[in-house]
């Protein structure tokens, strides 16, 4: 197919940018959705709920912006269209105990974790693990969302309480890590695959805030390290489209993998404007049988969230090397409404770029401290 029409399960940020990489490419994409209010729905038709048969009559492929999505309506569509990445990625990765188990069964490394279903499992896996640890929810947890951090006995009642009703749980060992990496791979049905330079992540209170690519302090053997983790759950997965990856460095440069994501990711954006081809356009491109793109990165670069309030825009529109990225959102506290992504010659300079957004960063990011 030359010019194939994507459909996209969801019509939020994640399908806005897709559709507008799509744009150049000749590539054009539909949505089922139904909300006509949503960051996509003006860049392509949207089907509501009860169209699905007509919204997949209307496509030659199928692809989706968020893992939680139903696996019985990925195995829906995949009897009736090509559905990329398939529903195996989707349901290894919309599960955080499927997720790293099978990280352990390839020999990725993981935080030691334990499965909860009772009160006394969470009690026996917190002295068998030690605390600090964590306790999550197996399944639609986001932005920090359906988890606890035990510190102490004392937690466990408590925060049972809290998430017991969405048993089985998982209890994961505290990291102590020294920062929060990801990332970034693309795979064709072919089999070819590209990684994009690992990606420093900072959070606060469980969102992203602000991602640095590429990651300072990267050798050849760390990248490597990460890109064999990857390529075993690529192939393992047959997957095709793009894989993000969410590590952990440790102070002894080990690296364990955390969770993954089986599409485009927030710590991609600065892939827009800051690698030969984007995070966006490179899915397009493997789940629509075109050539990969270069996941070179052009320069340092830099993503910045913006997080509940827009603010001064013009502020950011009057820095050099600054591109604003709004997804027609309403404001909302804690809601990803838009990005801001930089680029320059080095990190240092790229670091005084950071600080000059401060505005949009809470006052305990550490970049604001250098």
């Amino acid at each position: 197919m030359s010019n194939p029409k994507v459909g996209v399960l969801g019509a939020g940020q994640l399908g806005r940018m897709m559709a507008l990489a799509g744009f150049p490419l000749g590539i054009r994409c539909a949505f089922y959705d139904g909300d006509l209010t949503a960051p996509a729905a003006p860049l392509g038709a949207n089907f509501g709920k009860s169209q699905l048969d007509e919204f997949l009559k209307s496509v030659d492929v199928v692809t989706y912006e968020s893992e939680n999505i139903s696996a019985d309506l990925a195995d829906y569509v995949a009897e009736r269209k090509p559905i990329f990445p398939g529903p195996d990625s989707l349901r290894i990765s919309q599960n955080r105990l499927r997720e790293k188990s099978l990280c352990n069964e390839l020999g990725i490394p993981t935080p030691e974790f334990r499965a909860i279903n009772s009160l006394d499992d969470l009690e026996n896996a917190a002295l068998e693990l030690g605390l600090p640890a964590v306790l999550k929810t197996t399944t639609m947890g986001y932005d920090g969302k359906g988890q606890a951090v035990l510190r102490s006995p004392a937690d466990l009642e408590s925060a049972w309480n809290a998430l017991g009703a969405q048993a089985p749980l998982i209890l994961e060992a505290f990291v102590p890590f020294v920062r929060e990496l990801s990332l970034l791979a693309v795979r064709n049905a072919a089999g070819e695959c590209a990684f994009y330079p690992l990606t420093e992540n900072w959070h606060y209170e469980g969102i992203l805030r602000y991602s640095i690519a590429p990651a300072e302090n990267v050798d050849d053997a760390l990248q490597a390290c990460a890109e064999v983790y990857m390529h075993k759950l690529l192939d393992h997965l047959r997957h095709v489209g793009m894989l993000t990856l969410e590590l952990f460095q440790t102070a002894d440069g080990q690296l364990l993998a955390n969770e993954m994501a089986p599409r485009v990711h927030n710590s991609g954006h600065w892939t827009i404007e800051g690698a030969e081809t984007s995070q966006f356009e490179n899915h397009l491109r493997a789940i629509c049988g075109k050539p990969l793109g270069s996941t070179e990165a052009r320069e340092p670069s830099a993503m910045v969230n913006i997080i509940g309030q827009y603010g001064a825009l013009d502020d950011v529109l009057k820095q050099p090397g600054a591109h604003l990225h709004t997804y027609d959102k309403e404001e909302r506290p804690a809601r990803k409404i838009g990005h801001i992504n930089l680029h320059c010659h080095n990190h240092p300079e790229l670091h005084d770029k950071i600080r000059a957004l401060k505005d949009w960063l809470p006052d305990e990011a550490p970049i604001l401290k250098g």
